[in-house]
């Protein structure tokens, strides 16, 4: 009986119409256009319009990965979603939401929570399912209305962060040379206060003291996330090609977390990966959390950079803190 793997398959992305660039932020926060470059790499976001939700954004997302896949609808047996900002706080989950307006029925679907490595983390379960003989053609989602939760009078965090989703497919196949070849995942909660949403939750519900003192928007330990980013990042990506036997000259596309231009420049050089293997696109959309990975992936497919069967490697970083990485080549058309 022939072994099965998982293969990625396709991919697509959404961003929302509305653009936030640095000039509009200098009016809102002491900053400047100048610092924020500097600082992050990052020129615009994108910002969801007031009725426009995660699940929205993901189904976008999606309808172009399924489409772009080959598949129908009725072919897919499970859907996931990453993210932190759910549609609702916490159920009904945002991958029920999503798989209702796509008219998917009666097909397992839940939520993940593992911020910026949400997507990585799909990929593993996925991986799982797939290769367990439980399911055939998974939908993985990263979805994020992060303006949601982002206080607009915090310069250390509103700089930082965008809307979006990302979305991929991934489907058995018996042809190993198409399989997702490894993925690595973890995660260290004594660090769990590098980048927290305090409320609401059973530490803080919902209450007048929660909006009085923002606990409902993002807090970040910027400094001591940056230097834990850098070092984390780069180990991983070493452990995951030396466990592979890979040289980085062999990966055609370096796909890090969109988080800060600083942070991947830096695992770049450590890595000795050249500016044509990194993917960059955290000037256009800032950092989008579980869908920063899926829309960079998506624009180096969009503008035809991505072929069949190119080697990428994913790399990223998030809150939990939680980080993963993963070596697999492109299987769509």
């Amino acid at each position: 009986m022939s072994k099965t793997y998982a293969s990625f398959v396709s991919i697509g992305a959404y961003a929302p119409e509305k653009i936030l660039d640095n000039k509009m932020l200098e009016e809102m926060v002491d900053t400047s256009d100048e610092w924020i470059t500097k600082r992050t790499g990052i020129k615009t976001r994108h910002i969801a319009a007031d009725n426009e939700y995660t699940s929205d954004m993901g189904v976008k997302a999606c309808e172009k990965a399924i489409e772009r896949s080959g598949l129908s609808k009725e072919a897919i047996d499970l859907v996931m979603c990453a993210t932190v900002t759910p549609d609702y706080f916490n159920m009904p989950s945002t991958a029920c939401i999503i798989s209702d307006k796509l008219g998917i029925h009666n097909v397992q679907a839940f939520d993940i929570s593992a911020a910026c490595s949400g997507f990585v983390y799909l990929l593993s379960i996925a991986k799982a399912f797939i290769e367990s003989g439980m399911k055939k053609n998974v939908l993985i989602v990263g979805s994020e209305k992060f303006s949601s939760i982002v206080d607009y009078s915090d310069r250390g965090t509103c700089i930082l962060f965008g809307d979006g989703a990302g979305a991929a497919i991934i489907s058995a196949t018996s042809d190993k040379t198409k399989a997702i070849m490894d993925v690595h995942a973890s995660a260290d909660g004594s660090y769990g206060d590098f980048l927290v949403t305090p409320a609401p939750g059973s530490v803080h519900p919902a209450s007048q003291k929660v909006l009085d003192e923002g606990l409902n928007f993002v807090k970040m330990k910027g400094n001591e996330t940056f230097k834990l980013a850098v070092k984390t990042l780069t180990q991983d990506v070493k452990n995951i090609l030396k466990h592979n036997a890979i040289e980085s000259h062999q990966i055609k596309h370096f796909v890090p977390h969109q988080a800060n231009y600083r942070i991947i420049k830096a695992v770049g050089d450590a890595l000795k990966f050249d500016d044509e293997q990194i993917v960059l696109t955290v000037d256009k959309y800032g950092n989008t959390s579980a869908a920063s990975i899926p829309m960079a992936i998506n624009d180096i497919y969009e503008s035809g950079r991505l072929k069949t069967g190119d080697l990428m490697l994913l790399d990223t970083f998030g809150g939990g803190l939680t980080w993963a990485s993963a070596l697999l080549t492109f299987q769509g058309k």
